[in-house]
């Protein structure tokens, strides 16, 4: 079996079209999202419709479960509550019925489970980052123990792409984009964003793993980043001075702050 496996899709239509046309070149079995088909920009409806006539299995993420009113958005960003609320009024009510009913988990014929967040929790799995050495010993540890016998877990949630290899009693992280997967070793894999890449490249990216064939590929789509920005600026939706890197408007952020802060202090002093 070869599947695609898509993460953080984030309503950004222009994204998935790109990766779809990509994947239909490559004869897979089936698509498999790991979750976040909506959040952040502006054509939810689109990207759901999309992902449901692909026949995708697909699993919630946490901005589909905020979205669909199963949790709340009390540690979103405000800039990913406020899209949150922008997406709930606009959906129809067997679109939000779809997302309320993504499972949380999804095991592919034993071969494969499939997670937004992490393996090893389980109740809140969605929320949990995989972003650290420990958390991801658990979700190791976890899949290692899971009755299915599988030797990979794909999760999303962190928006990086990364291979995981279970080596020497350690969770180790593999610089390659094509690995020959080990029988007798296990694998936690993120196919990194489709929708809402992080870092320099803007690039969507999906992975291609070949069950039979034990084959594990990174594989890399552009797409024009411009228009959904520009979609989402106009709806509102996006961050304050959106068009600066991440790093740098954060940091200008700090600083505006500070700045503010200062300008209490004096008025309190006066």
């Amino acid at each position: 079996m070869k599947l695609a496996i898509i993460s953080e899709v984030h309503a950004n239509v222009e994204a998935l079209e790109a990766t779809l046309a990509d994947i239909a070149q490559e004869a897979v079995d089936r698509i498999v999202c790991l979750g976040d088909i909506v959040g952040y920009n502006t054509e939810p409806q689109e990207c759901i419709a999309l992902l449901r006539a692909a026949g995708a299995l697909c699993v919630a993420g946490n901005h589909d479960r905020a979205v669909a009113g199963q949790i709340t958005t009390e540690t979103f960003s405000a800039t990913a509550a406020r899209a949150v609320a922008w997406t709930r009024e606009r959906l129809h009510g067997d679109e939000i019925a779809f997302l309320a009913g993504l499972p949380l988990k999804a095991n592919i014929d034993n071969k494969l489970l499939a997670v937004h967040g992490a393996l090893h929790p389980d109740a809140g799995c969605e929320t949990v980052r995989l972003d650290s050495d420990a958390r991801r010993a658990l979700s190791m540890a976890a899949l290692i123990a899971h009755p299915s016998g599988a030797l990979i877990c794909a999760f999303g949630h962190t928006h990086e792409l990364a291979i995981y290899e279970f080596r020497s009693g350690k969770t180790v992280l593999l610089p390659e984009d094509e690995i020959k997967l080990r029988r007798d070793t296990y694998y936690l894999i993120n196919p990194g964003a489709v929708g809402e890449p992080r870092g320099a490249d803007r690039r969507a990216t999906y992975m291609l793993l070949d069950l039979r064939e034990r084959t594990l590929y990174v594989r890399r789509v552009a797409y024009d980043v411009w228009a959904p920005l520009a979609a989402t600026r106009k709806a509102g939706l996006g961050p304050r001075a959106a068009f600066l890197r991440g790093p740098l408007r954060s940091a200008i952020g700090k600083g505006l702050a500070a700045i503010r802060a200062r300008k209490n202090l004096k008025r309190a002093a006066r």
